[in-house]
C-alpha cells in the first residue's frame, strides 16, 4: 500500500530549495547574490529610435529594425557616420545602476544587426572605426563599473545580418565560417576589457560541438565569467527564459529572467508612449520580487537615446524601484527563494540562513499561514518598524502570523523579517509511507533546470528525483526496477545523504506486469497545430476529448482519424521547421497495469498519459531520428496518450510508435540500508555532461 501524507505530518525534515552547496564556483555563486542588474541595448540602432524614411517602424523591436524595415546592409552601413551619441556618460549610467539597487551591468557588445559597440580588428564596423564618436564604449564602461564597484557583463549576438540573410526567427544555423569569426570577437572582448563577470549570448542555433567550443573558450580566457542559456546545447552556467517570463516552478540551477520596460523594445524608440512611471514601477518591483521569490535573477534593460543619455522615464522607475531597495535589500540580495511547496496569494517569500522575509506584494488579508515550519524564534517585526513585533501562534503544526489589510500597500510594499535563534525546519513535501513502499516518476518531487538547445527548443527538464518516505527497517535491500532504455547508465543514488553510485547492468529479466493485463489499442488521431516552440503543451487533456473538436489557435481544425498506420512503422511526412505534430492515441484496459511501447521521434518528444506529462525531451541535435523506451502506467478503462513530436529545422518529420515490444523489465538489487524513520532518497545521473541535462529515467522505480 502506498499513500502520501499532507504536511500536517508531525516529524520535520529540512525543505528542498535551490541553494548553492560549497563546491559550487565562487563566481557563479557571487553571480546568484546580485539579484537585480542592469541591461542595455544601446547600437547604431539607437540613432534611428524606430524611424525609418520619417516613418515608425510598427513591427518587431527597433533594434532589429534593420530586418523589420527591410534596410539593405549597404544603406544601413551609412547609419553610424550620424551616430554620435557625445552625451553618452558611462560614469553616469553606473551611478544610476547603484541608485537602482543593481549590483552589475550587461551592454550589448554586438546585436544582430553586426555593429560593434568596441574597437574591433575584425570588421570596420564599429564604433570607433565607423563613426564621429570615435570612443570605445565597452571600455569606458568597464572602467566606469569597477571604480562604481558594479560587475561587469556583456551581450554577443551569435548572428549577424552581414554574414547570413535574416529570417523572422533569428535562429540561423551558423556556419563553420561565422563561428571562426564569432570565436575571434569573443576572444577580443574577453582579453581588452578587464574582468567580465558573464557573457550573455543570444540568438542562433549551434551545434552541440560549435556551443561547447565558445563555452570552453569563456571559461578558458576568464574561468570566472559565468556563460548565459541562449549559447544552447546545455553548454552553459546559468538558464535564461523566455523575454519577460519567470517560470511557475523551481527550478534547481542558476536562472535569470531577461526584462524590458515596454513589452515592444528594448532599443530605444522615440514614439513608444512613456505613462504612469510610479505604476511602471510597481509593475517592474512585483516582476523582480517574483523572480527572486522563485530562485531567479532579474535583468532589467534600457535603451538608452542615440545621443547617449538614457531616457529619463527610465531613470525614474530605475530610481523608484532603488528606493524601495535601499530600504529592504536585505530581502532581495543574497537570498534563496521560497522554501515552502506552494506559492501564497499574500504574496512572496525569499529566505537567508535563519530568516525569512514574507514580501506583503499580494491580496491583502488579516493572517498569514506559513505550514509545517518549526524553529525557536527570535523575533517576527516589520522591515520598515523593527517597533512593529508581531505576536505570532503555532496551530497545527503551521505558523500563524497576524497581519493587517493596511500593510497591503501597492506603492510601499512592506516586509515581514522571521528570525529564528537557529535554521528552521519544514515538514517533508511528501511523504511515501505502507508496508511496501515504490518510489516511482509519478510519485517523485522533480527537480528542474531548463535545458536549452537553441532559443526555440528548450524545456522545463528533470535533473533529478527525490522522495520522502517513512520506513523502519535494519538491513533492507532496496530493488531497483529499469528498462532497456535505462540499461548501462550510471546513475547517483542518495540515501540520507549518503551517496551510492550505481551501473544499471546488474538485474535479471522479468516479466513488466505481476498479474498480466491486456489493452487494447483503438483510434489514433493526429493535429498539426500552428508553428511552435518546443516547450508549448496541449493543456488540460479536457480540451481534446472530443477528438472531432477544434483545437489550437485555429478552431477549425479538427483532429484527424489515421488509417492504415500499422504498428511499428516509421512513417516521414513533410514538415516546416518549428513545426509539431500531435498524435492522440485511445487505450483500453482491462485492469491497471504498465505497458513499455517504444517511440522515434526526431527534434524532440513529449508524452502525457491521461494528462500527466512522463516524456519530455530535446533529442540529441542533428539527430533526425531516435528510439526510446517509454512505460506507461494504464489505468482500468479508457486512457488516452498523447504525444507531441517537434521538428526544429528540417522539411520532414519521422515518427513511429511500437507496442509490441517484449513487455519484460531489469531487476537489480542496491546495497542493503538501515532505515529509521523519515528517509530521503535522491536519484540523478552520475557526472552528467551538464546539470542541465535531463536525467531520462522516467521507467525507473525502486521498491523497499
Amino acid at each position: 500500500m502506498k499513500r502520501k501524507i499532507s504536511l500536517s505530518f508531525l516529524l520535520c525534515v529540512f525543505v528542498f530549495c535551490y541553494v548553492f552547496s560549497q563546491d559550487r564556483p565562487l563566481a557563479l555563486k557571487s553571480w546568484h547574490d546580485n539579484k537585480f542588474s542592469m541591461f542595455i541595448h544601446f547600437g547604431v540602432y539607437s540613432e534611428l529610435g524606430g524611424v525609418w524614411n520619417g516613418q515608425p517602424v510598427k513591427n518587431g523591436y527597433s533594434e532589429q529594425i534593420q530586418a523589420h524595415a527591410g534596410i539593405y546592409s549597404d544603406v544601413y552601413e551609412e547609419v553610424p557616420s550620424r551616430f554620435n551619441p557625445t552625451k553618452w556618460n558611462a560614469d553616469s549610467i553606473a551611478t544610476l545602476a547603484k541608485n537602482a539597487g543593481m549590483r552589475s551591468i550587461v551592454i550589448t557588445s554586438k546585436h544582430h544587426d553586426g555593429f560593434c559597440m568596441y574597437k574591433t580588428a575584425t570588421t570596420r564596423f564599429n564604433i570607433v572605426d565607423a563613426t564621429p564618436f570615435k570612443r570605445d564604449v565597452i571600455k569606458e564602461l568597464s572602467e566606469a563599473c569597477k571604480k562604481a564597484g558594479l560587475n561587469f557583463g556583456l551581450y554577443y549576438s551569435l548572428i549577424d545580418y552581414r554574414l547570413h540573410p535574416w529570417t523572422t526567427h533569428n535562429a540561423n544555423p551558423i556556419t563553420a565560417d561565422h563561428h571562426e569569426y564569432n570565436k575571434k570577437q569573443i576572444t577580443e572582448l574577453l582579453t581588452n576589457y578587464g574582468p567580465i563577470s558573464e557573457m550573455w549570448f543570444d540568438m542562433g542555433s549551434l551545434t552541440s560541438k560549435q556551443s561547447h567550443e565558445v563555452y570552453d573558450l569563456v571559461h578558458k580566457l576568464q574561468p570566472n565569467c559565468m556563460v548565459s542559456g541562449r549559447l544552447g546545447n546545455n553548454a552553459y552556467d546559468f538558464c535564461v527564459m523566455g523575454d519577460n517570463e519567470y517560470p511557475d516552478y523551481k527550478i534547481d540551477a542558476a536562472w535569470q529572467t531577461p526584462a524590458s520596460m515596454f513589452n515592444e523594445t528594448w532599443g530605444y524608440r522615440s514614439w513608444q508612449k512613456r505613462e504612469n512611471a510610479p505604476a511602471k514601477m510597481d509593475e517592474k518591483l512585483l516582476s523582480l520580487l517574483k523572480v527572486v521569490s522563485r530562485g531567479g535573477n532579474y535583468l532589467l534593460n534600457i535603451g538608452p537615446k542615440g545621443d547617449g543619455t538614457v531616457v529619463p522615464y527610465e531613470t525614474e522607475v530605475l530610481k523608484g524601484m532603488g528606493q524601495w531597495l535601499h530600504k529592504h535589500g536585505e530581502a532581495i540580495y543574497g537570498t534563496n527563494g521560497n522554501p515552502f511547496p506552494e506559492s501564497f496569494s499574500w504574496g512572496e517569500v525569499t529566505t537567508k540562513d535563519n530568516h525569512l522575509y514574507l514580501i506583503l506584494s499580494g491580496k491583502p488579508t488579516n493572517t498569514i499561514v506559513l505550514p509545517g515550519i518549526s524553529g525557536k524564534l527570535k523575533k517576527v517585526v516589520l522591515m520598515d518598524d523593527q517597533k512593529s513585533v508581531f505576536k505570532t501562534k503555532t496551530e497545527k503544526g503551521n505558523l500563524v502570523v497576524p497581519v493587517s489589510e493596511g500593510m497591503f500597500q501597492s506603492h510601499n510594499i512592506q516586509v515581514i523579517a522571521i528570525d529564528f535563534d537557529e535554521r528552521y525546519l519544514l515538514q517533508p513535501e511528501q511523504l511515501l509511507t505502507g508496508k511496501t513502499v515504490t518510489l516511482d516518476f509519478q510519485d517523485a518531487i522533480k527537480h528542474y533546470s531548463y535545458s536549452c538547445t537553441d532559443y526555440y527548443t528548450n524545456h522545463r527538464s528533470v535533473v533529478k528525483e527525490s522522495w520522502n518516505f517513512s520506513r523502519n527497517q535494519k538491513n533492507a535491500f532496496p530493488v531497483m526496477f529499469y528498462s532497456d532504455e535505462e540499461k548501462g547508465k550510471e546513475i547517483e543514488i542518495q540515501w540520507n545523504r549518503k551517496s551510492e553510485v550505481v551501473k544499471l547492468d546488474g538485474g535479471e529479466k522479468v516479466v513488466l506486469n505481476e498479474k498480466p493485463g491486456k489493452s487494447t489499442w483503438g483510434n489514433r488521431y493526429s493535429f498539426t497545430p500552428y508553428q511552435s516552440d518546443f516547450e508549448g503543451s496541449p493543456g488540460p487533456i479536457v480540451s481534446i476529448l472530443d477528438p472531432n473538436s477544434g483545437w489550437g489557435r485555429n478552431k477549425e481544425r479538427k483532429w484527424n482519424l489515421i488509417t492504415g498506420w500499422e504498428n511499428g512503422v516509421v512513417v516521414s511526412k513533410d514538415s516546416k521547421p518549428m513545426e509539431s505534430l500531435f498524435i492522440l492515441q485511445e487505450i483500453n484496459a482491462d485492469q491497471d497495469q504498465n505497458q513499455l511501447i517504444e517511440l522515434q521521434s526526431g527534434s524532440g518528444v513529449m508524452v502525457w498519459l491521461n494528462g500527466e506529462n512522463l516524456v519530455k525531451h530535446n533529442n540529441p541535435k542533428a539527430s533526425n531520428l531516435n528510439k526510446e523506451i517509454v512505460l506507461l502506467p494504464l489505468k482500468l478503462g479508457k486512457n488516452q496518450l498523447l504525444i507531441k513530436f517537434y521538428n526544429r529545422s528540417d522539411y520532414q518529420l519521422s515518427y513511429g510508435i511500437n507496442n509490441s515490444i517484449p513487455q519484460a523489465i531489469y531487476r537489480q538489487k542496491l546495497s542493503p540500508r538501515d532505515f529509521t524513520g523519515i528517509n530521503n532518497c535522491e536519484l540523478k545521473l552520475y557526472k552528467p555532461e551538464s546539470e542541465h541535462q535531463p536525467i531520462r529515467m522516467n521507467n525507473v522505480r525502486i521498491v523497499l
